[in-house]
């Protein structure tokens, strides 16, 4: 079964328009009687419209296209029926209903019964192992716990403990490659060997160049040589290599201010503050946005950092089906109708959370029919733009410009700069008072220590390339490259007949090899032909869909992407992982790669 998810026309409601009495405040609204209460109106189901600490009750809400929106403290109603016409503006030639076209094939039965099997030999060896090394048959390798400890609770569990030292460890290899040297489209592995099947590895002192798959280098910028990298040398000159307090104690460099300025005009948002790291951008700052008594609906592959800074929050979590429009108004619908647990008020806030690019899947957030449900239901809407700023739209500027969806329709912007800027570090963008919030509330802003200054010059210098504001056509040269090298690579893996993941424009390409033992086999024998790459099993995968992910970048030339998919075709062959039953595409001629520099 192939399921092709895409070709749907983005959905389409009438906007309303909600009068507020006063500023906002970070994500709350000041009536004009003084009181606090949250701007989240929850929409209307069945009758009941939730105006923060007040339910009005309401007869005959909905009338043909008519939508009716909580109106001022004085329960006045402002109806608007005109709906809001989509944006004509269009960021490539091809049609909104085009952009969703996602593959996802469903794993063949005889794969998933022999990945199911392949993972039961594996846990039956682990404890017949385990049992051997507790009689002393064996000799267990590894640390553990002293035995003066026996009465104590065990630090980590006992599963968890089985599956590192049984499942993990036979391929701990393959995710901790030694690299030397910078992470461009080739790069240097650093050889080892083990003797005692991973639990040590030691270096060779060989190194072998080979294609690099696995960064995240999407636009070429990590790199050693250059203007970009002549300006860093001249920063590390000016302010030295670090800061030893954080921004309110006297860590706020002039340049922090600047990048906060440059990246509120790339973002087109109202004002932005940027922190050292990007997983905290998301863990740590949650928390300032949401709390007890709030909602947070989130897709169901939503990245680590947003599941950690949901938890954090203390705010209640509702999952939806990844990229599953219907899945998540009704959830939405449900979460309006009872309310808050036990005492069914109406919540504080409601909080739509999603990412642009999905890390694992490879897919593209449906943003144009969030934003509809969003103004439907009236929630807030974060999205995590990590994967897809600087590598999607043709200026570079994300999902957002991707589809053409109003910047104001988008309440909470995050991304990094680890990926397209080839530095580190993050940023959230919006309003004033929501940013102004979060620079006061915000634990990573309050404790944490800012960016390096090397760091922070190196974001300006790939951000201003991507603006065009160092004089050239360098930025949208490599945004095109990106594309054409995305759909290039792509087009050749539906050649050759491997199952891979998600839309066709995400330069994140999981390419599916299922078998756990496949798995390691695969990575070793592509590095031992010269191409680096990224393999993911379960738990971070779902059981029977272990995958290689591939990353692309502007920096690939098209002969170091042919070299690459001679050596997974080769590698595919060997472990038998083309299981791909859908057409092979139109053939069509690949010699027009756009150029990587200015021409």
């Amino acid at each position: 079964m192939v399921l092709l998810r895409g070709s749907a026309t983005a959905m389409q409601k009438p906007e309303c328009e909600l009068e507020k009495n006063g500023v906002v405040a970070g994500l709350k609204t000041k009536m004009a009687n003084g009181i606090e209460r949250s701007a989240v109106q929850n929409g209307a189901v069945n009758g009941i419209m939730a105006n923060g600490d007040t339910v009005h009750q309401i007869n005959g809400l909905r009338n043909g296209s008519t939508t009716v929106c909580n109106g001022d403290m004085n329960g006045h109603l402002k109806i608007q029926t005109e709906a809001k016409k989509p944006d004509a503006t269009a960021t490539t030639q091809r049609t909104l209903a085009s952009k969703f076209e996602e593959t996802f094939e469903e794993t063949p039965l005889h794969i998933a019964l022999i990945t199911y099997f392949g993972f039961l030999v594996l846990i039956l060896v682990g404890y017949i192992k385990e049992h051997l090394w507790r009689w002393g048959i064996l000799k267990k390798p590894g640390s553990k716990e002293s035995s003066k400890l026996n009465d104590f609770v065990p630090l980590f569990s006992d599963f968890v403990n089985f599956f590192g030292r049984n499942i993990y460890m036979r391929g701990r290899d393959c995710g901790h490659i030694p690299v030397a040297g910078v992470p461009g489209a080739q790069f240097d592995i650093m050889e080892y060997s083990t003797p005692d099947y991973n639990w040590t590895l030691n270096l060779t002192g060989n190194i072998k160049r080979s294609v690099n798959l696995g960064s995240y280098n999407y636009l070429g910028f990590a790199e050693n040589s250059g203007p970009r990298s002549a300006q860093v040398e001249v920063a590390t000159k000016t302010y030295g290599s670090g800061i030893c307090s954080p921004r309110r104690e006297l860590g706020n460099l002039s340049i922090h201010t600047e990048l906060d300025r440059l990246v509120t005009r790339f973002t087109g948002k109202e004002d932005a503050v940027t922190f050292a790291m990007g997983f905290a951008t998301n863990a740590l700052n949650m928390p300032s946005l949401i709390g007890k008594g709030c909602l947070v609906v989130s897709d169901k592959l939503n990245h680590a950092s947003i599941v950690l800074g949901t938890r954090l929050s203390g705010a209640v979590v509702r999952i939806f089906e990844h990229n599953d429009m219907e899945s998540l108004e009704k959830v939405l619908r449900n979460a309006i109708v009872d309310g808050q647990p036990r005492s069914h008020r109406p919540w504080k806030k409601i909080l739509i959370v999603v990412e642009g690019i999905y890390s694992m899947e490879g897919s593209i957030v449906r943003l144009p029919e969030v934003v509809a449900l969003k103004k439907k239901y009236k929630c807030y809407l974060y999205l995590d733009e990590a994967h897809s700023i600087g590598a999607m739209g043709h200026s570079g500027r994300g999902i957002v410009e991707y589809f053409g969806v109003n910047i104001d329709d988008i309440d909470v912007m995050m991304g990094t700069f680890s990926k397209s800027f080839g530095a580190c570090g993050g940023y959230l963008a919006g309003s004033k008072d929501l940013i102004a919030r979060i620079r006061s509330k915000s634990h990573s802003a309050a404790y944490g220590a800012p960016m390096a200054p090397p760091v922070v010059q190196q974001v300006l210098a790939s951000m201003r390339t991507i603006m065009g504001e160092d004089g050239t056509s360098i930025g949208v040269n490599r945004i095109s490259r990106l594309a054409w090298n995305t759909q290039y690579f792509r087009y050749r893996l539906r050649e050759m007949g491997f199952i891979f993941y998600g839309n066709q424009d995400s330069p994140v390409v999981p390419l599916l090899i299922y078998v756990p033992a496949k798995v390691p086999a695969f990575s070793r024998m592509c590095r031992k032909r010269g191409l680096g790459i990224v393999v993911c099993v379960f738990p971070a995968t779902p059981l029977v869909e272990s995958r290689a992910r591939i990353c692309l970048s502007a920096n690939h030339t098209k002969e170091m992407l042919d070299k690459a998919l001679e050596i997974i075709s080769e590698v595919g062959d060997l472990l038998n992982c083309k299981l791909s039953k859908l057409p092979k595409p139109v053939p069509r001629e690949w010699n027009d790669q756009p150029p990587l520099e200015e021409e």
